[in-house]
């Protein structure tokens, strides 16, 4: 075999030098390299990568001209471009099809842009694979193997502002404890990630107050929730309100947050008020009803509790709950009040529990409705229990059984106040005993929810 040892080919005229004839064929051995400087032409498909099988599990810079398998089984992974020349190809390939659960983030080199963005890009769905070439200074790199740039898209998740925000794991969580606006200004790319998760809870009704027999509790302020497949959390068992999915942006979310009840008010026998609405888009909960004196309970989210007076023995009724009526129910009904010699007030009904009825005999109060409790705040907490009503003699009834925020009734001889429902927990005010006012209801809350990461 011959060899010939030149240091540069150049044609003895014109500007074209042909290598050999049609049919042979021309070996290049393992380890050199070819370092074109010029235009290729000629050479079939372009912007095709040429696949590293090294799986990697790290962040990494990447080169151009080749694609990658990137593993984020074990956590994120950070893929660095090289700097943008036109033509430039990277590739990448979900490995273990686990880009959902952690994600796979390209990071653009210095100024360049990824799709006219300078934002990095999230490869978040199971499984993908994409081509990217560096077009220009504009565009910067596009993907370029199914057309459609929102493949790796630059909000995978949503942005929005508003209320106290808090994280979760994954999730962001917006607090709204008096009015404001939930402001969304990019909606996610992938459609699971723009269901919300949400709470409404509505200002609970404040309790009676007496110069004599014990008078009803208020009622809790309506509680309504649903939640994202995609947050996890542990839901009330009243999880099904109607589902609200982001749809555009920018878009905004007026928030109304219900105040509670006012408590009647020492001397004499005067009912307590109802709470107000909370609402979120297209989600309303009822203020709760209020705790009576001497008469029925007013409706509302949760009825109010029944007051107790004297008179023939005939119970005074509780107010009706789920008013207006919603699916699933946001509260229940309040408990009645004893017309006694020794009568007592009704509890005001909780989300999930009716209010409890003053005995025959009349002294002791009934008890608050039983709340709800959800995780959707990041830890388990009670909303929307009953005020417990009020006593003449005896003992009082208490508020909403655990930490759902409903006061409790007042008691003994002589008696008092009833005791305020919490803020911002929907509850219901306490009925009062001989001689106090009732307890003012709870203030309501919005909750929002949604994965952002």
């Amino acid at each position: 075999m011959s060899e010939i040892k030149v240091n540069k080919i150049s044609p003895r005229s014109g500007t074209e030098v042909t290598l050999g004839d049609s049919g042979d064929t021309f070996t290049i051995p393992s380890g050199a390299t070819i370092n074109n400087q010029g235009t290729a032409t000629n050479f079939g498909a372009t912007g095709a990568a040429s696949w590293t099988t090294t799986v990697k599990t790290t962040t990494f810079t990447a080169v151009a001209g080749e694609g990658y398998f990137v593993n984020t089984t074990g956590g994120a992974v950070t893929v660095n471009l090289p700097a943008g020349t036109a033509g430039a190809v990277v590739a990448i390939k979900d490995y273990a099809n686990t880009f959902g659960q952690n994600n796979c983030t390209i990071d653009a080199n210095g100024s360049d842009k990824i799709g006219g963005s300078t934002d990095d890009a999230i490869l978040s769905d199971d499984g993908i694979a994409v081509t990217l070439i560096f077009i220009d200074s504009t565009r910067g790199w596009l993907v370029t193997d199914d057309g459609l740039q929102s493949s790796a898209d630059n909000n995978p998740f949503i942005v929005a502002t508003g209320g106290t925000v808090t994280t979760c794991g994954n999730d962001k969580i917006h607090t709204f404890t008096g009015p404001g606006t939930f402001a969304i200004s990019e909606v996610a790319s992938v459609a699971a990630n723009n269901q919300l998760s949400y709470l409404v809870v509505a200002g609970g009704g404040g309790g009676a107050s007496t110069n004599g027999n014990g008078q009803g509790g208020g009622g809790a302020g309506g509680f309504r929730e649903d939640k994202s497949p995609v947050t996890p959390y542990t839901a009330s068992p009243l999880d099904g309100a109607p589902e609200i999915s982001v749809t555009a942006s920018p878009t905004s979310f007026p928030i109304t947050v219900g105040g509670g009840g006012s408590g009647g008010s020492a001397p004499g026998k005067n009912p307590g008020s109802a709470g107000s609405s909370s609402v979120f888009s297209t989600v309303t909960s009822a203020g709760g009803g209020l705790g009576a004196a001497n008469t029925t309970g007013g409706n509302g989210g949760s009825g109010g509790g029944g007051g107790g007076c004297v008179g023939p023995p005939a119970p005074q009724g509780g107010g009706n709950g789920n008013t207006p009526p919603t699916s699933p129910a946001q509260g229940t009904n309040g408990g009645s009040g004893m017309n006694a010699g020794i009568a007592g007030g009704g509890g005001g009904g909780g989300a999930l529990g009716v209010g409890g009825n003053s005995p025959p005999g009349g002294s002791p109060g009934g008890n608050g409705g039983l709340g709800a409790t959800t995780g959707i705040s990041g830890s388990g907490t009670g909303y929307s229990g009953g005020g417990g009503g009020g006593s003449s003699y005896g003992p009082a009834g208490t508020g909403g059984t655990g930490t759902e925020g409903g006061g409790a009734g007042a008691g003994g001889n002589p008696g008092g106040s009833g005791t305020a429902g919490t803020a911002n927990r929907g509850g219901g005010g306490g009925g009062a005993s001989t001689g106090g006012s009732g307890g003012t209801g709870g203030s309501g809350v919005v909750i929002i929810r949604y994965k952002f990461q």
